[in-house]
């Protein structure tokens, strides 16, 4: 079995939504299948908007899907290892400098699109001697540093078709042309990294084997593979998983606060539920819920994952989370209510009410229900009621008690079926609809029985 180290990589600039939580959960699985470890990886180098609030977020909502990491890292932290990854590639000549602004690049970049030609950086900076740089800082400006791609033989100012080549672990045999990018800025003018540089130099440090991500990275991955082995590195393999939209076709985000992990938590599903659905969805495997992350591992694999984007469904997640709630016994649940909950009755009730339950907390409105019930009865029922009441039977009231009664009932009025049962039920629990009358029966006990009949 290869063993394998797999990272995380959330940028804490806010909560992370459910197709966050299907890159974790992929990841985890995977390096749980391959005796490895998780690293979370606060890419927190956006100064303004990464918040230690939204972090402290991320180790929660990770926590209740059941995903404790190995190793926690911040890169805000390791300002000074990306700066010596810098200055390594800056001595070999692999990072040079460049000083156009924003909007010359733009003007640059709509001269070559009228032109026919792709809209990639030309190298002009390369052109510049030290005299040239010097009379552009003499005005003032400062260099950004781009990466030199290894896409030419000798000159690079002359670049040629390069074709790098991957075999992605879920997209299979990928290739690009080298030839077809710009050089990347890896550092800003005010000396700041974008995700790039900051990546690779901790992917290196850190000894991660396998980078699984969404497919909305695979542009990057051609400049990553070149940049580690220009950093004396073996690159990782990479794998990159389709991502969820919502039915509409619009891709998640996170100011959908609504599919936030903590959000999904606090309206009631169980972590299983999210997490089957996160993992399963978008794939050729049955969307089945799982009782736990072991069951869900055991089915995973990345061969089964599809190309396509995966449409999220709240409709599934509910259904999801009502069959995981069935399947609950009583010890599963108790801490999530008081002590005294359900007139300490709890392991008699929450079998008999939980098939009705799409999420278990609604199991008080149950409870609320049978002790604080208004009867519904109709005119035409209250001699039949009236009847009921008075060929109750005897001594406790148990599971047996409903068929003796009901029988009894039906001998004495003639009624059978829904005209039987139905007037019992709405005036003794005020709903239509509900638990078997039989189980429930006992938790209503007799005082509330003859008080609802009256």
């Amino acid at each position: 079995m290869m063993t394998a180290t797999v990272r995380f990589a959330p940028s804490p600039t806010g909560n992370i939504h459910i197709g966050n939580a299907r890159t974790a959960l992929i990841n985890w699985l995977f390096a749980g299948k391959h005796g490895g470890r998780f690293i979370l990886r606060f890419d927190d180098t956006d100064r303004e908007r990464s918040k230690p609030e939204f972090a402290a977020n991320i180790l929660r909502d990770l926590a209740w899907l059941g995903i404790r990491p190995d190793r926690v890292e911040r890169q805000s932290l390791r300002a000074a290892e990306h700066a010596r990854a810098a200055e390594a590639l800056q001595g070999r000549g692999l990072l040079y400098a460049c000083y156009e602004t924003t909007e010359e690049l733009e003007r640059r970049r709509r001269r070559q699109i009228g032109r026919g030609r792709p809209p990639i950086y030309d190298r002009a900076a390369l052109r510049l001697g030290d005299d040239g740089r010097a009379a552009l800082e003499r005005q003032g400006r400062r260099p950004h540093w781009r990466f030199l791609l290894p896409n030419f033989e000798s000159d690079p100012l002359a670049p040629r078709r390069t074709e790098l080549r991957w075999r992605d672990l879920i997209r299979g045999e990928q290739v690009v042309d080298l030839a077809s990018m710009s050089d990347p800025v890896l550092v800003r003018e005010d000396g700041s990294f974008p995700y790039t540089l900051p990546s690779v130099a901790d992917d290196i440090e850190f000894g991660v084997t396998h980078v699984i991500r969404g497919d909305d990275h695979v542009a990057n991955t051609a400049v990553q593979i070149a940049l580690f082995r220009a950093l004396g590195a073996e690159p990782p393999q990479f794998g990159h998983h389709n991502l969820l939209t919502l039915a509409s076709g619009e891709a998640l985000s996170k100011r959908l606060g609504s599919l936030s992990i903590a959000s999904l938590a606090a309206r009631g599903y169980e972590p299983m539920a999210v997490a089957s659905l996160a993992v399963l969805i978008g794939t050729s495997l049955a969307v089945e819920p799982c009782r736990d992350l072991a069951e869900l591992g055991a089915r995973f694999d990345l061969a089964a994952i599809s190309k396509s984007p995966a449409r999220f469904d709240v409709g599934e997640l509910d259904a999801l989370n009502a069959r995981l709630v069935h399947a609950l016994d009583w010890p599963a649940v108790a801490d999530r209510f008081p002590p005294d909950a359900f007139d300490g009755r709890g392991a008699e009730f929450w079998p008999v009410v939980r098939e009705n339950l799409a999420f278990a907390g609604e199991a008080r409105d149950w409870w609320e229900r049978l002790v604080d019930a208004t009867p519904l009865i109709a005119a035409e029922d209250r001699d039949f009621l009236k009847q009921a009441r008075e060929l109750l039977p005897d001594g406790p009231v148990t599971t047996d008690t409903w068929p003796r009664w009901t029988a009894a009932l039906a001998r004495a009025s003639g009624r059978k079926g829904r005209a039987l049962f139905l007037p019992l039920r709405q005036a003794l629990t005020g709903m239509a609809h509900g638990p078997e009358m039989a189980r429930l029966l006992p938790l209503i006990g007799r005082e509330r029985i003859l008080a609802r009949l009256s």
